[in-house]
């Protein structure tokens, strides 16, 4: 039965679309064929994955994947730092057992796994069939070029800046348009190694979570393209004056050069992730301490926090979130987007199970799951001024509305899985 709040999140889809469009280059170039094409995509795949009992039980056995690949590297964490992983026994009484979940520890090591297991992977043709086959996909639903389509499949599993290496050759011949949208779907994807990483954060917390994260990865992908066109249109014209080139697939020598390789990227990754979250929260915390000279307002300190959750509390109530929770939704949505989804996914496990709906959790955790923040803006600049020198100052002036298409992509997958009916995800009506 579709509620209120359902209709609330409808209202969120509309709005979402129409703001695009608002700030479009092109407005005329509206491509609607495409927002239902898009959508229709969106909706479908929720409801096979969680409507069709077969599908949805697949997604829940890959919660015991999950926690495979976490325990595996528990476990060579165990064999390097002891008990300071928090493995095993410990040396000194435990007072409290919640202190042993140390990120550095818990987190980073799956991230260094499952990069040396996409690599391998990928040397052995699954996950390049994988990519294929989302590819084809998206070419025939949504209009897109070969090269564009295979890159944007490859970002939902390598990641923003890695995904287009596999166009790597093509990357030059890209139109403006293509280009903004490889952007945009890599910011409102997350990579393998991280889907991991959120589940092992909220694995306590949220039900199904691996489930959800691996979903909301796959759906903001045709959500990111779709926003990506309306902002910056297609130019027909553009891509067929482009010449067809052969294209040179990211390659590996042999399974121990793409274990190692593999290792290498995830090393980057993880110390990319930790050095983020370092400087992000002790940013955080510095302006809170200057805020601390402010009076208090309503009875609380100021904070970094409290006003984030009013300035995205409207996006909050987008999503279809209820009024009572509107706040705290709005909270973890800034800190998605000023410091990283990584500290917003910690702040969304660190939340009791009494404070936040199980509706109100899945819906942040495909709104938050995406690389769309201001440290990727430097990551994508960073990496695609390497892929594409020539272009440099073409990206500089992109990377920046990129990162918001990918920020309202994640929001427009929240508010179309708000927009279900509680029984299809298996919550109480």
């Amino acid at each position: 039965m579709v509620s209120a709040l359902n209709l609330q999140s409808l209202a969120g889809v509309v709005l979402i679309i129409l703001l695009c469009w608002l700030f479009s280059e092109n407005r005329r170039r509206f491509p609607f064929l495409l927002v239902i094409g898009a959508i229709g995509v969106q909706v479908a795949l929720v409801l096979a994955l969680f409507g069709v009992p077969a599908i949805r039980a697949g997604l829940t056995s890959f919660g015991s994947v999950f926690d495979g690949l976490a325990k595996s590297a528990q476990t060579g964490v165990a064999f390097v730092f002891g008990f300071l992983s928090g493995a095993g026994d410990q040396p000194y009484p435990l007072t409290n057992a919640g202190a042993l979940f140390v990120f550095g520890f818990r987190v980073l090591p799956v991230i260094l796994l499952v990069c040396t297991l996409a690599a391998l992977l990928w040397h052995w043709g699954i996950l390049r069939w994988i990519t294929k086959a989302f590819g084809f996909i998206f070419s025939r639903t949504m209009g897109l070029r070969g090269p564009t389509a295979l890159a944007a499949a490859a970002t939902i599993f390598m990641g923003q800046v890695e995904g287009p290496i596999v166009i790597r050759a093509y990357l030059n011949r890209l139109t403006r348009s293509e280009l903004f949208l490889l952007i945009t779907v890599g910011m409102a994807c997350v990579s393998g190694s991280t889907m991991v990483a959120y589940v092992t954060i909220l694995s306590g917390v949220l039900p199904g979570a691996a489930a959800h994260v691996l979903t909301a990865s796959i759906i903001s992908a045709p959500a990111g393209i779709l926003l990506a066109r309306i902002l910056v249109p297609r130019d027909p014209k553009a891509e067929a004056e482009q010449e067809k080139v052969a294209l040179n697939e990211r390659t590996y020598s042999s399974s121990m050069d793409a274990i190692m390789k593999g290792i290498s990227d995830g090393m980057q990754i993880a110390v990319n992730v930790a050095a983020c979250l370092i400087v992000f929260v002790a940013l955080v915390a510095l302006v809170n301490a200057m805020l601390g000279a402010l009076p208090p307002v309503g009875g609380a300190p100021v904070s970094v926090e409290r006003v984030l959750g009013y300035v995205f509390a409207p996006v909050a109530w987008c999503l279809g979130i209820q009024p009572s929770e509107i706040l705290p939704a709005g909270q973890l949505l800034g800190t998605k987007m000023m410091l990283t989804e990584f500290t917003a996914f910690i702040k969304l496990g660190a939340i009791p199970a009494a404070e936040l709906t199980e509706r109100t959790r899945i819906i942040m955790t495909y709104a938050l799951c995406g690389f769309a923040n201001v440290a990727s803006v430097g990551i994508n600049l960073a990496g695609f001024s390497v892929l594409l020198p020539e272009r440099r100052d073409e990206i500089i002036k992109m990377v920046g509305k990129a990162m918001l298409a990918g920020f309202f992509a994640t929001c427009l997958s929240a508010a179309i899985v708000g927009a279900v009916p509680a029984s299809i995800l298996g919550l109480p009506g």
